[in-house]
């Protein structure tokens, strides 16, 4: 597995999209950064690191996906493969909240952004980034972040541990295509909230009270209502008020 150590970069998943434009680069090619200025989340929200604290890295997955319809799978691959990891490591109270934040107690540690490309022969390519607070105490202005450091008063090997996901996420993703309802079960396992009755809101709806009950197979969070009724909301749809 090729690993590719950058000091700074305005973003990882830009860097490795550039270079795979450019020139064949190996499946499961890998790319840190001790830090980065322009880090990137769901639906174009902002990634801010302290430099050489926290894991930063992209991974190239190729020809993983041959059905459009299954986009979802990698996002299952990807944090269940963070999960086990991090679970490994005796992280405590460990979660993935919808789509694929991953929670210790009630706090963000990461968060994973995955963006696909279609080639013309119906081929598919993903850059898999992930932003992993680490060994960062200092979460004065992000009240909902917290980091390995912090939940187990330890420092860890940020290298070492990019390493042990992208192995992480090869493995699953190598067997998923056989076994994805075995990743799935995994995934609905660990959702953060699910069976709890709790607040949200959503940009139709206003407030209201729900409980999720799952995630559809194209990754839309599915909340059973008041009235008993199941409805699904995609990213940016819905957030959880907790």
């Amino acid at each position: 597995m090729k690993v590719i150590k950058l000091d700074a970069i305005d973003s990882t998943n830009e860097f490795l999209k550039g270079l795979a434009n450019k020139q064949e680069v190996d499946n499961y090619t890998i790319v840190t950064a001790k830090n980065q200025t322009k880090g990137k989340g769901q639906m174009g929200s902002v990634w801010n690191t302290e430099s050489g604290k926290n894991l930063i890295m992209s991974i190239l997955v190729k020809d993983f996906l041959s059905d459009i319809n299954r986009l979802f799978d990698l996002n299952i691959a990807v944090a269940v493969a963070v999960h086990s990891v991090l679970k490994e490591m005796d992280i405590p109270e460990l979660s993935i909240k919808w789509p694929n934040d991953i929670m210790s107690y009630n706090k963000k540690i990461g968060g994973i952004l995955i963006e696909n490309s279609i080639k013309s022969d119906s081929t598919f390519s993903s850059i898999v980034g992930l932003g992993l607070n680490v060994n960062q105490t200092n979460f004065e202005m992000l009240p909902k972040a917290s980091s390995l450091a912090v939940v187990t008063n330890c420092n860890f090997e940020v290298d070492s541990l990019a390493v042990k996901i992208g192995e992480a996420i090869f493995k699953i993703t190598s067997d998923m295509n056989s076994n994805s309802a075995f990743y799935w079960n995994q995934y609905d396992g660990v959702l953060f909230k699910k069976g709890v009755p709790m607040a949200f809101e959503a940009p139709l709806k206003g407030r209201f009270m729900g409980i999720i009950t799952g995630v559809s197979l194209i990754g839309k969070l599915q909340i059973m209502l008041e009235d008993d009724t199941v409805e699904e909301f995609d990213i940016k749809e819905v957030q959880m008020l907790y």
